[in-house]
């Protein structure tokens, strides 16, 4: 079938879908179908090529931050927004993107990718450059155990052409067998000895014994040195900058550094460090990354989790003090079946009260609280009706809903019906 045809019928099927209210890989899977060559042709006539960011937390928020970053330096930057991060959902952000005759037009794509999916786009698209965040237990069901993962990662690695960032932290990523043998140039980023504790690898989350060496940081490494508050003093080579970050949760400052290190490789002598700087300052959370909406005049935050260690940095970023918390656990196939995981996290810092847990795990939600003696307010595994419930009992309190990934596009949902919500497409 003639490309434009193709591209025609994919965004037909993606308004459908809009006016539906959901659906955002569906028009991909359609093209993906028709026409299986589609991503590789959209995407292998721009100037600077494509950019992968994987791993297992903080994909979304660290493509949002080098997306705005590159745009910063001037550059025409296609993404995927809704981190939908299969093959699928890539196509379908390119059918929002691209004109009748399916032509993108955009100097670089920069694309967030799960880490079994981004093996299969690698095999279609090969990246100029990657960025590899951290490798942590998380859906155990699809992944299996934390090696298999690395080797993932590592695949996608090899089909890397000019260069690649790793999180020298990470005791996988950072090790001498993961970038051993590398076509692609490596730089590094990470943080100094005395913050390690703030940033557990997954090894030090099961063992508190476990401390990962930095050793010697190399000339060309970013490296996060202090943070206070939402200041982040930042050494970029040899130089150290302060700077002010928007950012919600000490992992999105983490976060923050792995998009300056990949800026800085992508732009090579072009950077305007000064402009990247300044772009960083004006990032804003991800949707449902310690997104701030305000209802009735109050403030409501949605923190994403998905595994341990994301929840227990999460945990660890907000403190409960003053807010309502209600836990919103779904387990259909983009959150993750084994919820397992939920038992690996400490709950202690919620000795106040959950105000309510919800979704299709309420119950099992409840139950790990019960352990870790929280109170609990309410369990209703209905999300409609526990939003409601959690609006009323708390108008005239700021509020925090801890949640999944499926739970929280239910919940942004719902409520888009009562305020402000960003529409992301």
């Amino acid at each position: 079938m003639p490309k434009p045809l193709v591209t025609i019928l994919g965004k037909s099927v993606k308004t459908v879908m809009r006016l539906r209210g959901g659906g955002s890989a569906l028009p991909g899977l359609v093209v993906e179908r028709i026409d299986p060559n589609f991503l590789r042709s959209c995407l292998e006539t721009l100037p600077r090529g494509v950019v992968l960011i994987s791993g297992t937390n903080g994909k979304t928020t660290t493509t949002k931050m080098v997306v705005e970053l590159l745009e910063g330096q001037g550059l025409t930057v296609f993404t995927n927004r809704t981190g939908s991060n299969f093959t699928r959902g890539v196509v379908a952000a390119l059918l929002g993107d691209v004109d009748m005759a399916g032509k993108l037009h955009a100097d670089i794509a920069v694309l967030e990718l799960d880490e079994a999916h981004a093996v299969h786009f690698v095999k279609a698209v090969q990246p100029k450059h990657a960025l590899f965040l951290n490798v942590m237990r998380d859906q155990l069901d699809r992944f299996g155990e934390i090696d298999t993962t690395a080797r993932l990662l590592r695949s996608v690695a090899e089909h890397v052409t000019d260069g690649i960032v790793v999180n020298r932290d990470d005791p996988r990523l950072g090790s001498e067998a993961f970038r051993s043998g590398l076509t692609a140039k490596v730089r590094t980023y990470g943080v100094t000895e005395e913050l390690l504790h703030s940033f557990p690898s997954d090894d030090a989350l099961h063992d508190s014994s476990v401390v990962v060496a930095t050793g010697e940081p190399a000339t060309d490494d970013v490296c996060l040195e202090a943070i206070d508050d939402h200041t982040a003093t930042i050494r970029i080579g040899s130089a150290t900058h302060e700077t002010e970050l928007k950012l919600h949760g000490i992992y999105n400052v983490l976060n923050a550094v792995g998009a300056v290190a990949l800026c800085r490789m992508v732009m090579g002598d072009e950077l305007d460090e000064a402009k990247m700087l300044k772009s960083l300052q004006s990032v804003e959370p991800a949707f449902g990354r310690g997104e701030a909406l305000m209802v009735n005049g109050q403030p409501l935050e949605l923190v994403l989790v998905k595994n341990p260690g994301g929840f227990r940095l999460g945990l660890s970023s907000f403190s409960p003090d003053g807010y309502a918390t209600m836990i919103a656990i779904n387990d259909n196939y983009a959150d993750g079946r084994d919820m397992s995981w939920l038992w690996d996290v400490d709950f202690s810092s919620l000795s106040n009260g959950v105000a309510l847990t919800t979704g299709i795990r309420a119950y099992d939600m409840a139950l790990r609280l019960q352990y870790d003696e929280v109170p609990i307010g309410t369990v209703e595994p209905n999300l409609t009706e526990a939003l409601k419930h959690f609006l009323n009992e708390h108008a005239d309190t700021p509020k925090r809903i801890y949640c999944t990934y499926t739970a929280m596009l239910a919940l942004r949902r719902e409520l888009s019906k009562v305020t402000k919500v960003e529409v992301v497409s």
